[in-house]
């Protein structure tokens, strides 16, 4: 434990889905450890949260303030911390950790408007510490060894792509404080799915190609009635350099799962990927056939290879991609270079995305300009 890098979690209260993730990935290569905890900003609902998590009783705190004031007076107090509560509450818990010199790692989006997100880049310019977003599809080893054949010319020049993420859960009455959440204004902010999953979207296809989306042409919808943020998203990209794109998000698909696939055509060939079956990809030959890259195959990259714990056949998946984060996010923390989260920039895009979006779509603007 004592050269472990010490995490504390803000949010991941009884109940919660996300925050217990986020403690297993992040320990489970053994150099990081959770060691405290805001975990609710209900004294006794912390409290038990931290005899669930098996952090010591004085260190579950009522509120991040609290946490960050009693931990910098301890000689194995915190190093980073990981937000894990609903967007509206990213911005207040990202700069107070900052001023006190402690990095952060957040969930997605990067705060719930894109006048939070401008607010806390300048805070972190301010208060510079390290700072990483959890788009945890950014993990998968497939995903990184796309993104290197890529650059490496694999596919020849991009010229379409195509990304879709597929859920059905809110098809439905919107049950459980998940979906309450994201549901209202003023804990999500002005994006329903588009700022819950079409960011995770939108950040894969620039994160993939290397590529960056330009103008959008989007069109947002709410098919339940009765909400106040939508439901339903897609929308057509322009990228830097001339490629196109279509985007499609939607949380109304009545018995879909998790369904996040992307396809990438290039001048010589393709590459398609899904994220319900990751551990392959499919890369088409321009010329006629077609080739099954799968995750610990000989000749995968050194950063494909370095994302993989176990041999070829041996599936893993969402945990061991957000731990390919945290792993990641501790080389950072130790100066020693090569990682590959995501940061301020790409927060800064993903909220320009919702901004431009929300607003493209109830003006019926048709193409604007993508700008952060």
């Amino acid at each position: 434990m004592a050269d472990r890098i010490r995490m504390g979690l803000v949010g991941g209260g009884p109940g919660s889905f996300i925050g217990p993730v986020h403690r297993i990935a992040a320990e489970l290569d053994g150099e990081i450890a959770l060691v405290a905890g805001a975990f609710s900003r209900d004294a006794q609902r912390s409290a038990e949260a931290g005899r669930g998590y098996g952090i010591a009783a004085e260190r579950a705190y009522p509120s991040i303030e609290a946490m960050l004031e009693a931990e910098a007076a301890r000689a194995d107090g915190i190093q980073f911390v990981t937000i894990a509560t609903p967007n509206f509450h990213h911005l207040p818990a990202a700069c107070a950790a900052m001023r006190a010199g402690i990095a952060v790692m957040s969930d997605k989006p990067m705060t719930a408007t894109l006048e939070q997100a401008r607010e806390l880049a300048a805070a972190l310019a301010a208060n510079p510490v390290p700072y990483g977003l959890t788009y945890t599809y950014s993990g998968y080893p497939l995903v990184r060894e796309m993104r290197e054949r890529i650059a490496a010319g694999a596919i020849g020049a991009v010229r379409k792509v195509v990304v879709e993420y597929n859920q059905g859960w809110l098809a439905g009455a919107a049950e459980g404080k998940q979906a309450e959440w994201r549901l209202d204004p003023a804990r999500s902010g002005e994006g329903g799915c588009i700022a819950d999953i079409g960011v995770h979207a939108f950040h894969l296809a620039e994160f993939v190609t290397g590529l960056r989306v330009s103008r959008i042409n989007a069109d947002l919808g709410t098919v339940v009635p009765g909400r106040a943020l939508d439901d339903d998203c897609q929308m057509f990209l322009r990228f830097e350099g001339g490629a196109r794109g279509l985007l499609s998000a939607s949380q109304v698909m009545t018995g879909e799962g998790n369904d996040l696939a992307i396809r990438i055509y290039g001048e010589t060939g393709a590459l398609r990927w899904s994220q319900e079956n990751p551990n392959r990809f499919e890369w088409l030959k321009g010329e006629g056939g077609m080739e099954v890259v799968r995750a610990g195959d000989p000749g995968l990259s050194a950063v494909a290879m370095r994302g993989t714990r176990l041999p070829g056949g041996h599936p893993e998946g969402l945990l061991e991609a957000l731990a390919n984060l945290y792993r990641d996010f501790a080389r950072d923390l130790r100066g020693e270079g090569g990682s590959l989260v995501s940061g301020i920039e790409d927060g800064l895009r993903g909220m320009a995305l919702v901004a431009a979006a929300v607003a493209a779509s109830r003006d019926e603007s048709g193409w604007v300009d993508l700008k952060v």
